[in-house]
């Protein structure tokens, strides 16, 4: 009897240690899947895993997502129920949840620290107005919140019949500035496509037709409305990534006039730089290419960077198709900031003619979801441009006065580009495959303005702003019998840039923003800038033509939202195919 008692113990002894055997290959974190749910996990195999034993995981229900053989595993999509049997199985040595990565704008929001005001403090952009001053909006499920569309007004201004997006432009921006990410957000969706401000409520002003043509006129119009409607939607931004050749000072210029207007109003109004930074038809390297309304001191202007496809930013490097400043005529120094614009996924016009015209630009389902399908997604599509890079800023201004309501234009500028990230190579080089040339970027004030934005260290920052944040005004005086020529730089009333600063072009260990030259410590030109000896002043190609320091436009009729002309083939190239 004793030994027959022993023989039990013995045995329930055994069962224990091979029940506590079996649950040690489940992660901590699964015990706490409900029995009825699907949860998706990694299970690593004591070899590499055969199509049969993919086959044996599924056998009971679930999908393969994707074959780990690197590391002995597999990924599944199973039925909580079935982990402790699949656990049994002797070939398998561990399984554990298959934790989801997210790459919010494909990378665009990583780079600029959106994330921060997400998580961190609870910011979506809810209850500020943005009036995408674009192509259109349709009204898609990224775009809405409790089935409720966040497109709270729509106005078209062209000859078409109604406000719907059928370029495809302005859908794309929108998603940007305000998109959710619905469409990304399942239980396969391994990617989110979220919108920097994702709860933000959306206004619609059309001024671009199919073809993404307008005119002055639609654009003016449409930020008079904006103007009209701002207490209405508590509208506090406008995005315009659209614009034409400096043809005139922005001192009489209809279209700088009616940004300012906006701005006098308090509506911070963000502004594409331009795409024309290859421009070398004048000599100039793409130097003076800054677009209207961009050209005019007050606004946002912002220029593109690539994040390399990675989420952190310094591997990030500028386009070397960003407008460059000084502007042309005034010879205003912009930009004033550079975000995230080159192959930026995010919302596909269902409309649209982009999307017609471009298939191969849709965006691969399998890119953001675990499938073996080769299909293209439907909802969201790929594009490139400093019209890119406005939606990133204009996003964060939201979340800004979201979180500070009382800011002015002039201090949420004044924030954004002091707070900017300033970790830059001295340049950087594209070769175009296309044509294999070579482009090199150079890291100055007229090519990355202040620097990159960076959305957590503008919301930590604690400094008081006064007076007008305009951009200031860059001077080049000549050198004589072959010295080096001069450039000066005057801040004028700016609050985070006072004083005059100067540079001979020869000396390249001079800072043109010199802490001798700007007293303040709240200067976005200090001495902790990286505009010392990584710029370009000596570069007389570029400092000595007199078609930037003269008082004729640098802009050749290659322009992407010309009056007068269309889109250019290499800015329709550009748009599309962006830059690696």
């Amino acid at each position: 009897m004793r030994h027959s008692n022993f023989a039990v113990i013995f045995a329930i002894l055994i069962c224990s240690v091979a029940v506590r055997a079996q649950q040690s290959k489940l992660s901590a974190d699964l015990a706490w899947a409900a029995p009825d749910s699907n949860i998706h996990v990694i299970v690593r195999y004591k070899n590499r895993p055969t199509l049969i034993q993919h086959q044996k995981a599924i056998s009971g229900g679930g999908i393969v997502r994707a074959d780990l053989s690197m590391i002995n595993s597999g990924a599944y999509t199973l039925p909580a129920s079935r982990l402790q049997a699949l656990a049994n199985d002797p070939e398998v040595e561990f399984i554990g949840v298959d934790h989801p990565v997210h790459s919010f704008l494909d990378n665009s929001a990583a780079a600029v620290n959106a994330p921060f005001a997400w998580r961190s403090l609870g910011l979506d952009g809810k209850g500020i107005g943005i009036a995408v001053i674009d192509s259109g909006i349709s009204d898609v499920p990224d775009l809405r919140s409790s089935m409720a569309s966040r497109i709270v007004y729509k106005e078209n201004f062209t000859h078409a019949a109604t406000a719907e997006d059928y370029y495809g432009h302005g859908e794309h921006v929108s998603g940007i500035v305000a998109g959710d990410g619905a469409d990304s957000t399942c239980a396969k969706c391994v990617r989110t496509f979220r919108g920097i401000a994702p709860a933000a409520h959306l206004i619609d002003l059309r001024v671009l037709d199919h073809n993404g043509d307008g005119a002055d006129s639609f654009v003016i119009a449409a930020i008079q409305r904006a103007i009209q409607l701002r207490d209405t939607y508590n509208i506090r931004a406008i995005n315009l990534s659209l614009g034409h050749p400096v043809m005139e000072s922005y001192q009489t210029d209809p279209l700088c006039k009616a940004v300012e207007e906006a701005w006098k109003a308090g509506i911070v109004v963000v502004v594409a730089a331009g795409n024309d930074g290859r421009d070398n038809s004048l000599g100039n390297e793409g130097y003076g290419t800054i677009s209207s309304p961009g050209n005019d001191p007050s606004v946002i202007t912002v220029g593109a960077m690539k994040t390399m496809g990675t989420p952190q930013r310094d591997d990030d490097r500028i386009a070397s198709y960003s407008s460059k400043g000084p502007t042309a005529i005034d010879h205003i120094v912009k930009p004033d900031i550079v975000a995230p614009g080159n192959q930026v996924v995010s919302l596909r016009a269902p409309a649209g003619s982009l999307p017609s015209e471009y298939p191969s630009n849709d965006v691969p389902l399998n890119y953001y979801e675990w499938t073996w399908s080769t299909a293209m997604s439907t909802q969201y599509f790929t594009l490139s441009g400093t019209s890119m890079a406005a939606p990133v800023v204009s996003g964060a201004v939201a979340l800004l006065l979201q979180a500070h309501p009382s800011l002015t234009p002039d201090e949420v500028k004044a924030r954004l580009m002091l707070t900017t990230y300033k970790s830059f190579p001295k340049s950087s080089t594209t070769y175009d495959p296309s044509t294999g040339q070579a482009f090199t970027s150079y890291y100055d004030p007229f090519t990355v303005g202040a620097g990159y934005l960076d959305i957590q260290a503008a919301l930590q920052d604690k400094h008081i702003f006064t007076g007008v944040a305009n951009s200031p005004v860059a001077t080049y005086k000549p050198g004589a019998n072959g010295q080096s020529g001069v450039l000066s730089i005057v801040c004028g009333a700016l609050s985070i840039c006072s004083g005059t600063a100067t540079a001979s072009t020869s000396a390249s260990e001079q800072s043109v923003w010199s802490n001798g030259s700007v007293a303040s410590s709240q200067s976005v030109w200090s001495n902790q800038s990286v505009w010392s000896n990584q710029s370009v002043w000596s570069n007389q190609t570029v400092w000595s033509n007199q078609t930037i320091w003269s008082n004729q436009t640098v802009w050749s009729n290659q322009t992407v939202w010309s009056n007068s002309t269309t889109e250019s083939p290499d800015a329709r190239r550009i748009r599309v195919l962006g830059e690696n």
